[in-house]
């Protein structure tokens, strides 16, 4: 570690409560990029983050977006510092949207009124919709580098590139990186919007998974039927729909759509024994969701099944009356949400056309069938024995006093490939995110001991990255 750097981290320990109270303040505002009654609220939200940075002495625009179809989406904030001949460039990359808090009754403190308070574990953890995807793993850069900005500045060419669409697929980053291509070349982008195994194991992740995210919608009747006038002679819509999803697997938990599996790449046995050597807690996992055992394709364990095998999932189910008491309808219509978790070398445009073909051949012709495609993006992995990653290794292990593990994610970050196939840039996922931290579910938390080294690390990586060249 430089003196530099020892300086820089100096000021970040003397920063702590002020770095908590600025993610506090940040993870208050209801920035769901979903819903457009929050339009308001993800606006501000990106004017407040072009502040901060403003006030770390970077030169930040908010620049508007666009689907390339005439849609308008949720502004994109740029950051640049001084750029100097000879130094390399990072493109730092994250999201400043969040998920929908729903359903509101199960978070124990409201979901942006930030609370720091014990985890089960006995652990000091920041609730809050948001904490950890990614608001607190953006924070943790902004405060690496108003640090550094006081002594002396960032020591590379650095462009921040903060979205508000993340969460809905990132509808309009396509486009403009396609029209700002020239100012947002970079050496090497920066992501933390990613996890480690455990506390004391921070990581490295080198592949994500691909994403096609569906509606399934069935119409019957022209209205709801009184089910002791109508049923058994006339199409239940949810019935239907319940036949469809459980023809999505096999008896060995596979995928039942035509195709699904044709351009799965099959990971070579060397990473696959890499993967189950690696201190994964099958128990401790499980015992996280209070399940008793496991499910999934035969064949593979669990830290397998969820990071090098592809899937499909309901993510929500509507159909009839779902009030308190009886109501004996039939109901007219039935929806269904699907994801779909893509590995290389799976093309999403091609699942989402087999998904589509698949469903409508399994809908009597009695219902009417409507698929919605709401996001598509392609799975990436991440070369690990690259100049760039060695230094981010030596960043991790400045700030955790350990190496990291190189994992794989199972999650989806649609930028990551887009990054690769318009500016030819690699990417490298550092992130602090904990497994248990119910990203995407009431309750969303950050642990506060991973934030404040996040932070370290951000700090440390600014310098080793600065050796690229």
């Amino acid at each position: 570690m430089s003196s530099t750097l020892e300086k820089v981290q100096a000021t970040l320990d003397g920063r702590k409560h002020q770095a908590l109270e600025k993610l506090k303040e940040f993870l208050s505002m209801p920035s769901v990029s979903a819903k457009p009654d929050h339009a308001d609220h993800v606006r501000d939200c990106a004017r407040w983050l072009a502040d901060q940075l403003k006030f770390a002495m970077l030169d930040v625009s908010l620049m508007e977006t666009h689907n390339g179809k005439g849609k308008a989406g949720h502004p994109v904030v740029i950051a640049k510092n001084k750029h100097i001949a000879g130094r390399p460039t990072v493109l730092l990359y994250g999201h400043y949207d969040v998920q929908p808090p729903e359903p509101l009754d199960l978070w124990k403190t409201p979901p942006f009124e930030a609370t720091v308070r014990k985890d089960e574990t006995g652990h000091d953890a920041i609730y809050a919709r948001g904490a950890v995807d990614d608001k607190g793993q953006v924070w943790a850069h902004v405060e690496a580098i108003t640090a550094w900005q006081a002594h002396g500045g960032v020591p590379l060419n650095l462009i921040v590139l903060i979205e508000g669409e993340e969460e809905v697929g990132s509808e309009g980053l396509e486009t403009f990186i396609k029209e700002h291509a020239d100012q947002l070349r970079a050496d090497i982008c920066l992501i933390s919007d990613t996890g480690i195994p455990d506390r004391s194991t921070p990581a490295i992740t080198y592949g994500l998974r691909g994403l096609v995210y569906a509606q399934i919608n069935l119409k019957g009747p022209s209205h709801d039927l009184h089910s002791g006038q109508f049923g058994g002679a006339t199409p239940n819509p949810a019935n239907i729909l319940c036949q469809i999803i459980s023809s999505f697997h096999d008896s060995q938990g596979r995928v039942t759509i035509p195709g699904f599996y044709d351009d799965v790449q099959i990971v070579p046995m060397e990473e696959r024994k890499i993967l189950r050597s690696k201190e994964f807690d099958d128990d401790a996992f499980l015992g996280g969701i209070k399940v008793p055992f496991s499910s999934g394709e035969a064949g593979f364990n669990i830290a397998e099944r969820i990071c090098i095998r592809p899937t499909l999932d309901v993510n929500g189910l509507t159909s009839g009356y779902q009030g308190v008491g009886a109501k004996t309808v039939l109901p007219s219509v039935a929806s269904a949400k699907v994801s779909m978790r893509l590995v290389p070398n799976q093309n999403p445009y091609e699942i989402r056309d087999a998904f589509e073909r698949a469903v409508k051949a399994r809908v009597p012709n009695n219902v009417t069938c409507e698929i919605e495609f709401f996001s598509e993006s392609w799975p990436a992995v991440t070369p690990i024995d690259s100049k760039a990653s060695k230094l981010a290794a030596e960043a991790v292990e400045i700030a955790w006093g350990k190496k990291p593990a190189f994992i794989r994610g199972g999650g989806s970050i649609p930028v990551v490939a887009d990054i690769k196939r318009l500016l030819n840039c690699d990417t490298l996922l550092v992130g602090f995110g904990l497994p248990d931290d119910r990203v995407h579910s009431p309750n969303e938390k950050m642990d506060l001991e991973c934030f404040y080294k996040g932070i370290a690390t951000c700090a440390a990586l600014y310098e080793k990255l600065a050796q690229l060249k």
